[in-house]
């Protein structure tokens, strides 16, 4: 049996994934994204890493392609983490049902919901009841930005079906 290996991906610092087979697959290959024109990244920005993407070989068969939250080199968010949490984190400062303190918990929450940590089940658990006292389509629009980013196990929590 062959050892397989992850190629590298081209993903836009925005989050849209231009190919997880940039080394195989030259073809796909973007340096703007046709979704939102960002530029496009192939290796961790903080320590050169490549971006993980498909495992190939191994007979592990294909499934979508999503790129990691976090380089499993450095440990640093990517570009489209970053940008998305700041997202949640502005949208936070709008919510109005919220008081001033609420928000700020609010956006202390957010990066143990996108870390899987021993305080991510607190942060989401917080984060429901928080978001519970904002509506739905401010509770719909924090999802949206949060969903691609938030830890599995926050998942489990703050949206469980």
């Amino acid at each position: 049996m062959s050892d397989g290996y992850y190629d590298t991906a081209q993903v836009c610092t925005n989050g849209h994934v231009i190919t997880g087979m940039f080394a195989s697959s030259p073809q796909f290959r973007k340096k703007f994204c046709d979704k939102c024109g960002a530029p496009t990244i192939t290796n961790c920005q903080n320590c050169n890493s490549p971006v993980r993407g498909y495992y190939l070989g191994g007979g592990i068969s294909f499934s979508p392609y999503t790129p990691p939250s976090f380089c499993p080199e450095c440990g640093r968010p990517y570009p489209w983490t970053e940008a998305k949490l700041k997202a949640a984190q502005d949208l936070s400062d709008e919510l109005d049902n919220l008081t001033p303190e609420e928000r700020s918990l609010l956006k202390r929450s957010l990066d143990d919901i996108v870390r899987d940590t021993p305080q991510t089940t607190v942060a989401a658990t917080r984060f429901k009841k928080l978001i519970a006292k904002v509506g739905k389509p401010a509770a719909g629009a924090l999802r949206d930005i949060l969903v691609d980013i938030a830890s599995e196990a926050a998942k489990k929590v703050i949206w469980p079906s």
